[in-house]
């Protein structure tokens, strides 16, 4: 009922009501976490799948990306590549597209920017358009349905690896029935439910030896968004070198195959013009990179972000190969901490991928210079399979970043961006040393 309000009849801007109904989903939410048996578990399972079943018909109400899905997607059906042009070009020759006009262009929230969504994602924004070329509702259920699929096969994986790795089942509930995950993938559409899918699907098959075919897993969440290369150096030092050079080269392999569209000079152009872009251009709830803004305020009187951005983000690549490929493993004890070294056994140690995992991204979205809220539900999927809690709360604190929107724009709450990362870097903290302190 909840989630059809939201869905439905809420419009983003009404900040008062969206919360209203967000909290409560996520008081209920803590709830079922904290009172469910292990007997409910499964029941709580078919409930998470048939909260996605009911947002299928909704136009996402808190997004307008997918309509730039759309757009990709009717260029692709008209023969023309996404990469190729911005969108405004098409609006001002006599191209004569199916579906591309000014009514869609006017939806764009980035139309001055070449797309960077990749392969995988354009193969499912094709196929919506594909069986629904003229309905904007119509493609919108295509994509959803896929999302709901890979959602569905994103909680069969969890459940078979938490057995795996001999960890509670109740954990697969913190993503299963979290209000973040559900609305920002299902509801809004974004592209985390097939990047999370198919890394889940990618550790599935390294736990049973299928080295080439993880590869090819790992290969398509990159096609899906390509946040998961940051994950690639972690595989080096854990899969020895004769499993590492079938895994990277089956990536290499799938990925050049996907990419092979995109290899050519006006698409790498484009491409490679909206990933600078990214770093140079875009902010939003930030953290690191908002302390060192007001520090360039206050030393040059300017925004720094075109010669911070890209510094930040070869700092934040710096440790998290430091992260990835540390042999080294850390333990608490006797009031203090010790390192030591460690040779990885792949069989044994396949189940630690998820946490290395989880610091890596971590980094980067500390580092990063915008962090949307569906950004993080990768995040929670790995701590699924950590004893760490911090993403949960992350997870309820990161939908504040709605309050900065208006029927007219967005003007971003700075004082609700702090609240959020004061709180959920103390809880991190609190993880990290007091918590496991009273644990060991």
């Amino acid at each position: 009922m909840v989630y059809g309000v939201m869905a439905y009849l809420v419009p983003r801007h009404e900040t008062t009501q969206l919360f209203v109904l967000y909290f409560l989903l996520f008081g209920v939410y803590l709830w079922v976490l904290e009172t469910v048996s292990d007997k409910e578990i499964n029941a709580w399972i078919i409930v998470s799948i048939l909260f996605r079943l009911s947002l299928i018909a909704a136009i996402p109400s808190l997004s307008d990306d997918f309509y730039r899905f759309i757009w990709d997607g009717r260029l692709i059906a008209g023969g023309y590549h996404p990469f190729a042009e911005l969108p405004g070009v098409y609006l001002q020759n006599d191209f004569n597209i199916p579906g591309i006009n000014q009514s869609l262009y006017s939806r764009l929230n980035s139309p001055e920017y070449f797309t960077v969504y990749p392969p995988f994602a354009q193969l499912i924004f094709w196929i919506s358009v594909f069986f629904s070329p003229q309905s904007i509702l119509g493609s919108v259920i295509i994509m959803r349905g896929f999302i709901i699929v890979a959602e569905i096969g994103t909680l069969f994986l969890i459940r078979t690896l938490l057995t795996q790795f001999k960890i509670d089942s109740k954990n697969i509930l913190i993503y299963a029935l979290n209000p973040l995950a559900i609305l920002e993938l299902t509801g809004n559409l974004h592209f985390e439910a097939f990047v999370i899918f198919f890394i889940l699907l990618s550790i599935y098959l390294l736990v049973k030896s299928r080295i080439w075919l993880a590869g090819v897993a790992f290969a398509l969440s990159i096609a899906a968004k390509l946040l998961p290369i940051i994950f690639l150096p972690l595989f080096l030092i854990r899969m020895g070198i004769k499993k590492s050079v079938q895994f990277y080269l089956a990536i290499t392999l799938m990925s050049a195959i996907l990419f092979l569209a995109f290899l050519d000079s006006e698409t790498l152009h484009g491409f490679g013009e909206s990933f600078g872009l990214y770093f140079k251009s875009f902010e939003f709830n930030a953290s690191i990179y908002y302390l060192v803004r007001e520090f360039g305020y206050w030393m040059y009187g300017y925004n720094i972000i075109q010669t911070v951005g890209w510094k930040l983000g070869l700092l934040s690549t710096i440790v998290m190969l430091l992260i990835a490929l540390c042999p080294f493993k850390s333990i608490y004890s006797g009031g203090k901490w010790s390192f030591k070294n460690r040779i990885y056994k792949f069989s044994q140690d396949v189940g630690e991928i998820p946490l290395v995992m989880m610091w890596i991204i971590l980094v980067y979205f500390l580092f990063t210079t915008t962090l949307h809220p569906w950004y993080i539900t990768t995040l929670l999927m790995l701590s699924v399979f950590t004893s760490y809690r911090f993403v949960v709360i992350w997870s309820a604190l990161i939908f504040l970043t709605y309050a900065g929107y208006t029927p007219s724009g967005f003007l971003e709450n700075l004082y609700l961006t702090a609240l959020e990362y004061v709180i959920v870097i103390g809880y991190l903290v609190y993880e990290l040393i007091w918590r496991r302190r009273c644990l060991s």
